[in-house]
């Protein structure tokens, strides 16, 4: 393959590498994924696909041959596989020194607790301890890896429900977090470069249904005083992880105004989907600028507000629901994408509509009737 283009490697071939490798595409940069799906989104859009799961350090290193700079879709990675291929020949961005105290959530808990960022009261519940019985419930319980798009979380009410649930979980070590009484959740993406610079897009509601994000309202209608305190958590943390990429964060917005960080992910994330047509520089399109070192391009609004929905599943079936995207497609103001998953179940993310909007009070009417024609209202 011709080295006149610079060669991006994501570790992931899920939606979010998909639409990494159409921005890829007007940047003019070339990629390569490691997937192990040939069905995978993101497929059909790179330029050559390595077919091996994630955690195949064995592929990542053919990946590394090939390309000039590794990045990642997801987090499902194992770092002390990446470590023994961790050398002057690969770029990792972010790199894994960055990634290490993020990936396990107890891990990741007390590193914002070590930074002084504001996180709910934390602890970790070992099957070996006889400290059970000192949980207050309400709380919640988070499996330490691999947990997304509300697996792996279980919001607790009693002592029943807990022992049940940590019995069919096989009794691993977990995260206990007191349950945060919030007044909504926020969410941040945020990007830095090689130079130090960092690049915050607006501060955005993010509304969840069986805790899967269901749609974002972007901007959030928030105080200046909370939309500071955002953009200060995100600048401590990419500056302390001294990192160069783009991360997602996600916060809890108490009744009292206090903002606590609730997870984050370093990666493009789905709140941040709305920056593809609402935004100048799209998450996508500003993670490959951060880490092929682009300049950051500007995260300013192009148009007053903006609500996203996602496209869940609501039955186990195949199906393209080409009807109802063709009804999407003729809202006004609607951009609808689709990630070409052939199988649909209950709560997957199958795409999301974003919508334009001319004020930010239009978000819940709007929502409310894109998630009507997705029902075959």
């Amino acid at each position: 393959m011709s080295k006149s283009k610079q060669i991006v490697g994501i570790i992931g071939g899920g939606q979010l590498a998909w639409m990494m490798a159409q921005e890829a595409q007007k940047l003019q940069l070339q990629t390569i994924i490691q997937t192990p799906n040939s069905d995978d989104p993101a497929v059909g859009l790179a330029d050559e696909v390595i077919f091996a799961d994630v955690a195949d350090v064995a592929a990542t290193q053919e990946l590394a041959q090939r390309c000039d700079v590794i990045t990642f879709e997801n987090e499902f990675v194992d770092l002390v596989e990446l470590e023994k291929i961790n050398n002057s020949n690969v770029l990792f961005r972010p790199r894994l020194s960055a990634l290490k105290p993020l990936l396990d959530k107890y891990e990741q808990r007390c590193y914002l607790d070590n930074l002084t960022l504001p996180v709910p009261h934390f602890s970790k519940l070992e099957k070996t301890e006889n400290d059970s019985n000192l949980i207050t419930f309400p709380c919640v319980m988070k499996a330490r890896r691999h947990g997304y798009d509300g697996q792996g979380t279980v919001i607790l009410h009693d002592r029943t429900q807990f022992e049940e649930t940590w019995k069919r979980w096989g009794y691993p070590s977990v995260l206990m977090e007191e349950f945060i009484p919030f007044e909504r959740e926020l969410a941040v993406m945020a990007a830095r470069n090689r130079q130090g610079e960092i690049a915050i897009y607006p501060i955005v509601e993010t509304q969840q249904e069986n805790q899967v994000c269901r749609r974002v309202v972007a901007p959030a209608a928030v105080s200046e005083d909370v939309v500071k305190d955002c953009q200060a958590i995100a600048r401590s943390l990419l500056s302390n992880l001294d990192v160069i990429g783009l991360f997602g964060i996600e916060l809890f917005l108490t009744p009292d105004g206090r903002v606590l960080v609730n997870e984050i992910a370093p990666r493009t994330h789905n709140s941040g989907h709305f920056s593809l047509d609402a935004c100048e520089t799209s998450q996508f399109a500003q993670i490959l600028r951060a880490v092929c070192d682009l300049p950051l391009g500007s995260t300013t609004m192009t148009s007053p507000a903006a609500v996203m929905v996602n496209l869940l599943g609501f039955e186990t079936a195949e199906s393209d629901y080409q009807q109802r995207r063709d009804r999407l497609g003729g809202f006004p103001q609607a951009h609808v994408y689709w990630y070409g998953k052939r199988q649909s179940r209950p709560g997957r993310k199958l795409g999301h509509v974003t919508v334009l909007l001319d004020q930010v009070e239009e978000a819940g009417q709007v929502a409310a009737a894109i998630e009507a024609i997705w029902r075959g209202e």
